[in-house]
């Protein structure tokens, strides 16, 4: 976690990857499978959980919801899936990205 800026209150699993310069706001709860690249802004009250690779220079807004298991009934959580998120991309706030089915 090089000169990333981590809100007091925020919540980083020590197994989690944190990239360089990476600002994560205030409630965040960041899992052990994460991994947020360089230069991305993760705003207050971020779910990341799951298995979740996300490039650099994204922004991810308020209160998003980001590798949680989908909302399908087949859905099995013996499965193991996961969500890839690239670079420079914007995430508006609530927004819920779920891992596959």
């Amino acid at each position: 976690m090089t000169d990333a800026k981590i809100y007091p209150t925020a919540i980083i699993d020590p197994d989690a990857k944190v990239g360089s310069g990476v600002e994560i706001g205030p409630f965040s709860i960041i899992g052990p499978h994460a991994t947020i690249g360089d230069r991305t802004v993760v705003q207050s009250q971020v779910v990341i959980e799951g298995e979740v690779m996300i490039g650099h220079g994204n922004f991810i807004g308020h209160g998003a919801i980001i590798g949680v298991p989908p909302q399908d009934v087949s859905f099995s959580p013996e499965r193991r899936t996961k969500v890839e998120i690239g670079d420079h991309n914007i995430i508006r706030e609530y927004c819920t990205i779920h891992r596959g089915s």
